[in-house]
């Protein structure tokens, strides 16, 4: 059964890559441009072994405790990078800094004031992604487009263990994945506008697109996108 399910992962992996190989090359891109972060969220260890094996590398957690207890069960391996791509409160910081590649889903300058302490603590600079709530839904979290260029010019002058890579995003859900399409051209211009304004030559990442809706945030710009259900199958979330 193991062996049968490795193969479904490895197969779906392999899928997944070449579907977003031919989207980079449709976008006129370059495939190093494009990461893909396989969303490992309710996935058993097993089946992540099962996608490092067929050579997957950077994996996506959404909560604090599931992540650092897959990080732990898989420490044997040299290869995971570890993103936190879910919401991330305040005093949980302290257990996944100097143990993720980068963190996608900082939504406050509360939050990015507290990686910086936590980061200094443990001498290390901690990578992260400006959440931007662009389609204006309650029920997602970020930052308001026009509260970005604070919080970029005050984590450059107050908060320097912390390095702003670039923005997150998600698009409604919607049928036709086209229609996320200028949320995507959006997330992008924002990237481009305070790239330039700060002068900030690694501010270049910008993690959108999921299983339903990647091929389109591809050709917008996007430089990781976050796909669970198209490698790893439905989850159950209750």
């Amino acid at each position: 059964m193991l062996k049968e399910e490795g193969s479904r992962i490895a197969g779906n992996l392999a899928k997944v890559k070449e579907e977003i190989r031919l989207a980079v090359a449709e976008a006129d891109r370059k495939p190093e441009e494009v990461k893909l972060i396989a969303i490992s969220k309710n996935v058993p260890v097993d089946d992540i072994k099962s996608a490092i094996a067929a050579g997957q590398v950077d994996f996506g957690e959404n909560r604090v405790q599931e992540l650092t207890t897959k990080i732990e069960a898989l420490s044997e391996y040299k290869n995971p990078n570890w993103h936190l791509v879910g919401t991330l409160q305040r005093n949980k910081v302290k257990f996944i800094v100097g143990k993720v590649a980068m963190i996608h889903s900082v939504d406050s300058i509360r939050l990015i004031k507290q990686i910086d302490r936590i980061s200094r603590q443990n001498d290390c600079i901690s990578d992260i992604l400006l959440q931007v709530n662009i389609s204006g839904e309650e029920s997602k979290s970020g930052f308001e487009p026009e509260e970005l260029d604070e919080a970029i010019r005050v984590s450059l002058e107050e908060y320097p263990a912390v390095r702003i890579r670039g923005l997150m995003t998600m698009a409604p859900w919607h049928e036709d994945p086209d229609d996320a399409l200028p949320v995507f051209a959006e997330a992008k211009r924002l990237l481009d506008s305070y790239k330039e304004k700060f002068s900030l030559e690694d501010f270049d990442q910008l993690s959108m697109g999921m299983s339903h809706d990647y091929k389109q945030a591809i050709a917008c710009g996007s430089t990781m996108v976050r796909i669970g259900t198209a490698i790893f199958g439905e989850r159950d979330y209750t």
